[in-house]
C-alpha cells in the first residue's frame, strides 16, 4: 500500500508527540536523584552524540552572522527552555507544566509579527489568548497548593514558553537557509551545551555517574537524550518539511492531554475539577487563537 509523503509526515508527527508527551514524566522521575541542570546536561550530551551517529558529517563555520543566530537558537531552545522547564517541575505538577507549555504557539505567533513580518492576527487570536491565560490561571491556583509556592513553577513554565517561541523564530530563519536538518539541530545542541557550562557551577552540578547504575535512571536518561531530544527534534523538523508548519502544529495540542494522562496513571498526581476545567479553557483558547475553532458572525 502506497503512503503519501503528507501521510508519512502526519504519522511521524503523531509518533513524536507521543514521545514528547511522556518527557515531563521521565524528568519528574529523574528529579528524585538528579538536579534539573544535571538532567539537562546529560540529556543533551547524549542527544548531541546521537546526532553525530545519525549524520557523521561536519558542518563547517558559516560566518559570524549565521553562527550568532545558531548560538541564540541553542541558548533559547536548549539552555533556557529546558532549564526553566526542569526547574518548574520541582515546584509544580508535570500536568501543570504540560498544559502551560501549550501557550508556546501563542507566543510564537506574537513574536513572528515583529521578527518574521507576518500579518497581524485577527481578533479571534487575541480572544483566544485571553481564554488561554484564564485557563492557565485556573490550573495554577486550583486550591490545592499554597498560593506563594505553586505559582513559581507555573511562572517558570510560562518563561519556558517564551524561550521556545524565540527558538521557533530563530529555527524558522535558519531552516530557510537550506541546511541539513540533522546538522543544523546538532549545531543548536552544541551551542546550547556550551552556554550551559557556566550554569553547572551556579546550580552545583555533580557528575555522580554511579546514579546511572539504577536501571530506572539509566532508561529515563536514554529516553530523554536519544528519543526525546535527538530523534524527536529531527523527526519533528522532518514532519514540518513534509506537511508544513501550520498544519503539523495541531498535534502540539495533544501534548497536555497525553502528559496529564501519564501523570495521573504513572505518578498518581491529583487532578481536580478546577484543573480539568482550566485545561479545557486553555486548550479552547489556544485552538481559537490558532484558528482551529471558528467564530461565526451573525
Amino acid at each position: 500500500m502506497f503512503v503519501t509523503k503528507k501521510t508519512q509526515g502526519h504519522l511521524i508527527a503523531l509518533m513524536t508527540i507521543f514521545i514528547w508527551g511522556s518527557t515531563f514524566i521521565a524528568t519528574k522521575v529523574l528529579l528524585v536523584n538528579f538536579k534539573p541542570i544535571e538532567i539537562l546536561f546529560y540529556r543533551f550530551c547524549l542527544g548531541y552524540v546521537m546526532l553525530w551517529v545519525l549524520a557523521p558529517r561536519l558542518l563547517v563555520w558559516q560566518g559570524i552572522k549565521r553562527e550568532l543566530m545558531f548560538l541564540c537558537a541553542g541558548f533559547c531552545g536548549v539552555t533556557c527552555y529546558f532549564l526553566c522547564e526542569n526547574i518548574a517541575l520541582t515546584y509544580t505538577n508535570a500536568s501543570n507544566v504540560g498544559v502551560i507549555t501549550t501557550l508556546a504557539p501563542v507566543f510564537t505567533a506574537l513574536l513572528s509579527i515583529f521578527f518574521l513580518k507576518t500579518e497581524r492576527p485577527p481578533r479571534r487570536f487575541y480572544i483566544g489568548c485571553l481564554f488561554a491565560i484564564l485557563g492557565v490561571g485556573l490550573i495554577s491556583f486550583n486550591g490545592k497548593y499554597v498560593l506563594s509556592l505553586n505559582p513559581l513553577g507555573d511562572i517558570l513554565a510560562v518563561a519556558a514558553c517564551l524561550f521556545w517561541a524565540c527558538y521557533s523564530i530563530l529555527t524558522k530563519k535558519s531552516s530557510n537557509l537550506g541546511y541539513n536538518t540533522i546538522l543544523l539541530t546538532r549545531r543548536f545542541f552544541f551551542y546550547g551545551l556550551l552556554l550551559m557550562l557556566p550554569a553547572l557551577s551556579i546550580f552545583d552540578f555533580k557528575f555522580g555517574l554511579e546514579r546511572f547504575s539504577q536501571m530506572t535512571n539509566l532508561l529515563n536518561i536514554i529516553f530523554l537524550g536519544v528519543g526525546a531530544s535527538a530523534i524527536c527534534f529531527v523527526s519533528w523538523n522532518y514532519a514540518v518539511k513534509l506537511v508544513g508548519a501550520v498544519k503539523i502544529s495541531i498535534y502540539l495540542y495533544l501534548l497536555p492531554i497525553l502528559t496529564i494522562l501519564a501523570a495521573v496513571i504513572i505518578l498518581h498526581e491529583p487532578f481536580t475539577f478546577i484543573a480539568a476545567f482550566g485545561t479545557l479553557v486553555t486548550l479552547i483558547g489556544v485552538l481559537l487563537s490558532e484558528g482551529r475553532i471558528k467564530i461565526k458572525k451573525r
